[in-house]
């Protein structure tokens, strides 16, 4: 019997899909059975019709849930997750950080999840699963879109029989992956970019992009790669430092996040209240736990009585859904081939990827990352399982 693998349909207000029809086209052709929840395209503008002409099978919600890798963009609802039995392997973002009770109980089912906020951005051969990366690009790219759509002037140097207009002045602070593409948008759209960050090593890479590298004194990253939260010391210096900077500039797009906790407050209010009417802040981080500028709000549009316009904005591939599905899709394809060898489901929990990414299996919490953030002993080496 051929391994099943299927998507479920997201809930209300994300209109991303995990598979898309070309990707299903292709697991068809490695003798895959697809499972689509009907319906579950649509927002990424794929139709069923779409899915059966690649050779997907439509299902209801609990057909898809009864697959043997099943696949979504966000952790389903748990219900779903309790329906999920042993041997089954869920594949998406499944935000695990502030739910140890909830993956504890995963664990003890004996289901196996990949959660891509756990892939080692360190380990090159893992890129093509980079889920985060992906997303974060198209999240990047939009911000810049939004911002010149609230931005009452123009971006680009204009000049016309009536006069001439300056470009706006762009500073976009962090230049990971949602940074650095922001950059390089708002640079193709005419701006005068700056990019701040809190690493050294992101100078190089923010100047490529014909932007000015402004790096803070302040520089840390955890073990996997990503900035860490700081300290409240290391924070109110960062605040001070980018006070300066913001008077300068027109638009600010800020991109800090700490996986699985509050988002990093890097623009003050009093940075806020001290910006000229109709500066426009796009605040990446902003979620229902904070955001990375005060006054931000998710999913809204916020003037400050300063004239400042902040927007909250924290899920925008959501926004460019086509290609976000095409991109995430891919991910998802290129996770199934490393983790199916012989058309078998094979977990090697030495590797140096899935050591870390798997976040449970084999009835317990075994990413080694993951088992640091809760606070369990690090587990001894565990060798392959191979489920089906």
């Amino acid at each position: 019997m051929p391994l099943v693998i299927s998507a479920l349909k997201e809930k209300k207000g994300e209109n991303r899909v995990s598979l898309t029809p070309d990707v299903v086209s292709k697991l068809n052709k490695k003798k895959f059975k697809v499972v689509i929840e009907k319906g579950a395209g649509q927002g990424a503008f794929y139709s069923d019709e779409d899915y059966t002409a690649a050779g997907a099978e439509l299902g209801t919600h609990l057909a898809a849930l009864k697959a043997d890798i099943v696949t979504t963009v966000y952790r389903p609802i748990d219900s779903d997750l309790e329906r999920l039995k042993k041997g089954q392997t869920l594949i998406g973002m499944l935000n695990p950080f502030s739910a140890q009770e909830l993956f504890t109980k995963i664990a003890s089912a004996g289901v196996n999840t990949l959660s891509f906020e756990l892939l080692p951005r360190t380990v090159s051969r893992a890129q093509n699963m980079d889920a985060n990366s992906s997303q974060k690009s198209i999240a990047g790219y939009k911000a810049v879109l939004m911002a010149a759509n609230a931005y009452p002037e123009y971006f680009p140097m204009m000049m016309t029989a009536a006069g001439t207009a300056r470009p706006a002045k762009v500073l976009v602070i962090g230049a990971a992956v949602a940074g650095l593409q922001a950059i390089g948008t708002a640079h193709r759209l005419g701006a005068v970019v700056s990019g701040y960050d809190i690493r050294e090593d992101a100078r190089d890479q923010i100047e490529s992009l014909a932007a000015k590298a402004l790096i803070s004194s302040v520089q840390v990253k955890d073990e996997n790669g990503y900035a860490r939260a700081l300290n409240d010391d290391e924070r109110k210096a960062q605040q001070a430092e980018l006070e300066g900077f913001i008077k300068e500039n027109d638009v600010i797009i800020t991109t800090a996040q700490v996986p699985g906790q509050k988002p990093p407050v890097v623009v003050s209010k009093k940075a806020v209240e001290a910006a000229k009417a109709g500066t426009v802040f796009v605040d990446l981080g902003s979620s229902d736990l904070g955001g990375n500028v005060e006054g931000s709000k998710p999913e809204t549009t916020v003037t400050t009585k300063n004239g400042a316009i902040i927007i909250g904005a924290g899920d925008l591939p959501s926004q460019i859904a086509k290609s976000a599905s095409d991109m995430y899709s891919k991910n998802i394809e290129n996770t199934i081939n490393y983790i199916v060898k012989d058309e078998k489901l094979s977990l090697d929990l030495s590797d140096d990827v899935l050591k870390d990414l798997v976040a449970t299996s084999n009835g317990e919490i075994s990413s080694a990352f993951l088992r640091r953030r809760y606070g369990l002993s690090a587990k001894e080496e565990t060798k392959k399982e191979e489920v089906k």
